[in-house]
């Protein structure tokens, strides 16, 4: 089974979207009972799964049960929930999968790169600095006023 979603372009990796509705913000927003800004608001916050056709229309995936009427989202059976449900812990459990790879990869770098700290060779030794300290030493005062006393 392939872990990667092509529809959203941003590398999730969640097959569960399969079984959803594909729908136009418009239809969206009325199937949710919200306004299309607010569809707008889920897609930049990246809490709605969404795609563009060729013609740059947006598309997003709603669940099929899912909308603002409490008994039209129990008329499915409890086999067609208990399959999205299942599916969804597939997805999720597809995406921890692949974190938890990324975090392998990322600490074999970076030990990588530890080991090769001590290789480098050490900084030279520190330079002087090109101005000299000043002649008038004095009391840790302006020198207008070191004069003045």
């Amino acid at each position: 089974m392939s872990t990667k979603d092509k529809r959203t372009g941003t590398g999730v990796y969640v097959n569960a979207y399969k079984e959803m509705a594909r729908l136009t913000m418009a239809e969206a927003a009325e199937r949710l009972g919200v306004k299309e800004q607010a569809i707008r608001k889920r897609i930049q916050r990246g809490t709605i799964v969404h795609d563009k056709d060729d013609d740059g229309r947006v598309y997003v995936y709603v669940d099929p049960y899912e909308n603002t009427d409490p008994s039209a989202r129990h008329q499915g059976t409890s086999t067609d929930n208990s399959t999205s449900t299942h599916t969804l812990i597939e997805s999720l459990q597809d995406q921890i999968e692949f974190l938890r790879g990324e975090l392998q990869r990322k600490d074999t770098i970076l030990m990588t790169m530890a080991q090769r700290i001590p290789e480098l060779e050490p900084a030279p030794e520190q330079r002087e600095s090109p101005v000299s300290a000043s002649e008038d030493e004095g009391t840790g005062e302006p020198p207008d006023q070191e004069k003045r006393s």
